[in-house]
């Protein structure tokens, strides 16, 4: 006696057809003559078999083609869609430039009482993750655990996608940790999340913990950009070449997306020529992206006008730059304080590209005059911009008030930058260094115990320095390195030689009103020269150096280096919060114009 199953639903020979010639995927042109032809034989177009077909179909045009409002029009005519078909319908939103219809289809989802499946939550997190929705996100995470998913890997996989994005890198790393199984993609989106978000560190150390513990696992192009990013944070030359030489054995070095990053890398660690090479042998393969990150790239190094030249290259190739590429050219011009430049590229924004300004392009301009010293007419640019300036704005008028002891204007901008972004403690820097540059030390000090009062904490300086396979980290009067004595030993004999070079210690921002050999001292620890000293003591005769440096490099350290590179015969590449500088016999690339 044989067990009786239910018998398929039988749907008319005219549905059969449409569904099967959607599920050839056809050009758009056809899918629409299929839907068409659907409608003329009496197939309604809330049938929900078909219905998801033809929503499944329209969502494999993506992104290339706008056919989300098409696939929710349909969406809307069905009365009770399955778990597939809602989603179907999110997954194409959250692929979608515009996510947020995700978050309302899948409140219907829920008034439906349709039971979410593995996939559900997935393409709404990813539809968090676009809109940085973090609330809704968390909500999710919460529903995905009482649903039951919270041992899906492809769920686990998105939180921690999700979380990264939003830049709650330990959020993302708490849930990594918790994973009973993970795979490269689990991988691939927490060492990703570290090194987007300024924790190059421990995006390395990921990678280190896959490599030895997940054997598994084989990291592809993804997880080697990443690493890229990483080491470009950091400045770690030697471990982005081990990078680089990995990519090339395993064939993943022939991918724009990788040849980009690996410009980025070679440019952020003031290997300029290794960066072109790449470029160079990039051919037909670059892009927008690449010319802009090799612009970026030589203005940050100091070739300003080699940028120009590239950008004038490009223009000649026909390629249309992009808001970042003139936000580059402009980068170039203020670094090298090409104001005529400037301004003629300013106006070609919108004169040539139809690009409009935004604020970083009002901040470059505002930048460019700043270094050259016209501080009021900076002013004027602000007051006059077209949008409310930022903090950010009001901030780079503050640091040319600072550099140029413009005491009047640096206070109104201490005033605006109270009211936009009131306990920032760069600004509460800035101004002492503007106090301080004229004497006024009454009110450096305060200014000091506004800070205290408001628990503002200064952001320490720190200085990394690359040895071998790990990245050395210094900061103001380090004694926590295993080598200290002897770094201070070394400190002592370089300030030797730089008396003996005729040095006279640069002490006017030292922000405090104390003896010129106590702040002569205060300098002599700053930890840039603990990061020199260090380097000089373990690496061999005219071995380059290159230190990464978190904030500004201050005037006595540039003069300080300077000379180090001259009587050391040491080239040292010292790459600040802004820009690089490439010291040599006793000069600098900026050519002492920062």
């Amino acid at each position: 006696m044989h067990q009786e199953t239910s018998p398929e639903p039988k749907h008319p020979p005219t549905l059969r057809k449409c569904v099967a010639l959607l599920r050839s995927f056809p050009s758009f042109s056809a899918l629409k003559r299929i839907h068409a032809h659907s409608l003329r034989t009496g197939v309604p177009i809330s049938h929900p078999h078909f219905a998801k077909h033809l929503i499944f179909t329209l969502i494999s045009f993506l992104p290339s083609l706008p056919t989300m409002p098409y696939a929710l029009s349909i969406f809307s005519q069905i009365h009770s869609p399955d778990v597939f078909t809602f989603n179907t319908i999110i997954r194409g939103f959250s692929q979608s430039p515009n996510p947020s219809p995700a978050l309302s289809i899948h409140r219907r989802m829920l008034a439906s009482s349709t039971p979410a499946d593995t996939h559900t939550y997935p393409f709404l997190l990813k539809a968090c993750a676009k809109l940085m929705a973090l609330r809704e996100g968390e909500k999710l995470h919460c529903r995905s655990f009482k649903d039951g998913f919270e041992s899906s890997v492809f769920v686990q996989n998105t939180l921690v996608h999700f979380y990264a994005a939003c830049g709650l890198f330990e959020n993302a790393h708490h849930v990594f940790e918790r994973m009973p199984e993970r795979n490269l993609v689990t991988w691939n989106s927490v060492i990703n999340g570290f090194a987007l978000n300024g924790r190059p560190n421990e995006a390395l150390t990921l990678f280190r913990e896959m490599m030895f513990e997940d054997e598994c696992v084989e990291p592809d192009g993804f997880t080697m950009v990443s690493l890229l990013t990483a080491c470009a944070e950091l400045g770690a030359l030697a471990l982005g070449r081990r990078v680089h030489v990995f990519l090339f054995k395993k064939g993943l070095d022939f991918n724009a997306h990788v040849e980009n990053s690996l410009i980025d890398l070679y440019a952020k660690c003031g290997r300029i020529d290794d960066a072109y090479k790449v470029f160079v042998d990039m051919c037909e393969s670059r892009n927008v992206v690449s010319w802009t990150s090799l612009i970026v790239g030589l203005a940050m190094n100091g070739f300003g006008n080699e940028a120009l030249e590239f950008f004038a290259v490009m223009e000649q190739e026909r390629l249309v730059p992009t808001e970042i590429t003139m936000v580059g050219v402009l980068y170039a011009c203020s670094h090298c304080g090409l104001v005529d430049d400037g301004y003629r590229y300013f106006n070609r924004l919108q004169q040539q590209y139809n690009i409009v300004p935004k604020i970083e392009h009002y901040g470059c301009m505002v930048d460019l005059l700043g270094r050259a010293g016209l501080v009021e007419e900076a002013h004027n640019y602000i007051i006059t911009m077209p949008m409310a300036p930022n903090a950010v704005v009001w901030r780079t008028l503050l640091g040319a008030c600072a550099m140029h002891k413009t005491l009047a204007l640096g206070e109104v901008a201490w005033a605006k930058l109270s009211e936009l972004d009131p306990g920032h403690s760069g600004d509460y820097v800035l101004l002492s260094n503007l106090y301080a540059s004229v004497g006024r030390w009454a009110d450096v000090h305060k200014l000091r115990r506004n800070m205290l009062k408001s628990g503002v904490r200064k952001k320490p300086g720190h200085s990394l320095v690359e040895l071998g396979n790990r990245v050395y980290e210094f900061v103001m009067g380090d004694i926590s390195h295993p080598q200290s004595d002897s770094i201070y030993e070394m400190l002592e004999e370089i300030a030797v030689k730089l008396r003996l070079q005729g040095y006279i210690p640069r002490t006017t921002n030292v922000l405090a009103d104390i003896e010129e050999e106590e702040k002569e001292n205060a300098l002599n620890y700053h930890s840039e020269r603990l990061a020199i000293a260090f380097a000089l003591m373990n690496t061999s005769p005219g071995m380059p150096i290159r230190i990464v440096k978190n904030l500004r490099v201050c005037a006595d350290c540039h003069l300080v280096t300077k000379l180090i590179s001259k009587i050391y015969d040491r080239e040292i590449t010292v790459r600040d919060r802004s820009r690089f500088h490439h010291f040599r016999d006793g000069s600098c690339s900026c050519k002492d114009y920062w």
